[in-house]
């Protein structure tokens, strides 16, 4: 899991043939709250003992919401987000990708800033679905290289980018949380040569 909200547009490439268990579609403003307490859900879950306890339990869903309705509604075409469904159409997973940032600087590259599913979810193909898709998009608008940043401790995301085929490029930085650094590590992979 990727804890950066950090594209050519990526939003409107088409699909490929075949059908997911995981159907995936573009996140709408009917989506920002429950993908808000995914989001939430997704870092409690993942980061518990990786960043301070107290920074979770005040995580804030309806602020994050409307954050998100915001940036839906501000229409970045620079930045994609996906949502997948499962069973009746439930919103169970959610990732943000766009241009590569590097400070204040984006690039010609693409990064996933954020992959978050339900924690009920997770082991059953929905990140693995999500991360596909982003990937797909990225390589389809001609990015060469995709990036991502990772809690350096979060020994379960590190190994998922792995078999993806993402691997750590010796990168690193901090990641402050109510004052405590945080270090991440930076995974990139070639899209295209």
């Amino acid at each position: 899991m990727v804890h950066h909200e950090r594209m050519s547009d990526l939003t409107d490439v088409p699909a490929p043939h075949g059908v997911s268990a995981f159907p995936v579609r573009p996140m709408t403003v009917d989506d920002c709250a429950r993908v808000a307490g995914i989001r939430a859900g997704g870092w409690r879950h993942a980061y518990r003992g990786l960043v301070p306890q107290p920074y979770l339990d005040r995580m804030d869903i309806t602020a994050d919401a409307g954050r998100h309705r915001a940036r839906l509604l501000s229409r970045d075409g620079g930045r994609g987000d996906l949502v997948a469904e499962g069973e009746g159409g439930a919103v169970v997973g959610w990732a943000a990708f766009g241009p590569y940032r590097d400070g204040e600087v984006r690039t010609d590259d693409a990064e996933l800033y954020a992959l978050y599913l339900d924690p009920g979810h997770i082991g059953r193909g929905v990140g693995r679905t999500l991360l596909a898709e982003v990937t797909r998009r990225c390589a389809a608008a001609g990015h060469r290289d995709m990036y991502l940043w990772v809690l350096k401790e979060n020994a379960r995301a590190r190994r998922f980018y792995e078999r993806a085929g993402f691997g750590a490029d010796g990168a690193e930085e901090p990641f402050e949380v109510d004052g405590v650094a945080v270090p991440e590590v930076r995974y990139a992979k070639r899209l295209a040569d």
